[in-house]
């Protein structure tokens, strides 16, 4: 990531509509997907700061890998549950996981079939992952450049790497669909004007008004329209 937006990505993933909003479907799917439970072990790879931990702590132990340490407060309150390192194969816990979690984070990677099949072995029996990727190369804008993206995904791509790793997509659906006709829009200006400037959180009216917009869709119609800016899916390993 960009040194000056990496600086500024805690803030964002907390206070800016696009991160709030693919958060509160990430809570939603994953409340489901845990149950209620008080001892689940969950693994965040690409956490960040660790902005979901509160969240996901009340279901069981939470920890995170982020290679990124910019992206990370040295004294925050869940450094010490966060590995600062890269998700390869050297990464080997004592136990496995029942959910782990890698949001927005295969986009970044020229092997995502390979990090995909480690995170399998890590799974635990009837254990899930809940993935997000940006979806359709065609909505490539400077915002990719400047995450230093290799690909983005369709629901069909997306299901084709994880098929690859062994893995079965339980559940699929786009979000932001609103946002699809945006990006469209963005591409063809920065084409004519150049790069757009990197995001930066909107007044609060119009924060607040993007954020209920983007959860109301994705409430709503996201398992069922064809298109969307973000892929998100639940994966899971066949029966052994």
């Amino acid at each position: 990531m960009d040194p000056s937006y990496a600086r500024e990505y805690r803030d964002l993933a907390v206070r800016h509509w696009w991160w709030r909003a693919r958060n509160a479907r990430v809570r939603d799917h994953a409340a489901r997907l845990l149950d209620g439970r008080r001892d689940a072990r969950m693994l965040d790879i690409g956490c960040g700061d660790g902005v979901l931990f509160p969240f996901l702590s009340a279901f069981g132990t939470v920890e995170g890998i982020e290679p990124d340490p910019l992206t990370v407060t040295p004294d925050g309150p869940w450094r010490d549950a966060i590995h600062l390192r890269p998700f390869d194969e050297t990464f080997a816990p004592d136990a496995r996981y029942d959910l782990i979690l890698m949001l927005d984070v295969l986009e970044h990677l020229d092997a995502p079939e390979a990090a995909l099949r480690h995170a399998s072995a890590l799974l635990a029996p009837g254990g899930r992952m809940l993935i997000t990727v940006p979806a359709f190369e065609l909505l490539w804008t400077h915002h990719d450049d400047v995450n230093r993206h290799v690909t983005r995904f369709t629901r069909g791509t997306l299901a084709a790497v994880a098929k690859a790793a062994g893995l079965e997509v339980v559940r699929g659906e786009y979000l932001f669909q609103w946002l699809f006709g945006a990006k469209l829009i963005e591409r063809a200006r920065e084409r004519l004007l150049g790069p757009a400037p990197l995001p930066t959180v909107p007044a609060a009216p119009v924060n607040e008004a993007l954020f209920r917009i983007s959860v109301a869709e994705a409430r709503l119609g996201g398992r069922f329209l064809p298109f969307g800016s973000t892929v998100l899916a639940i994966l899971a390993a066949p029966a052994r």
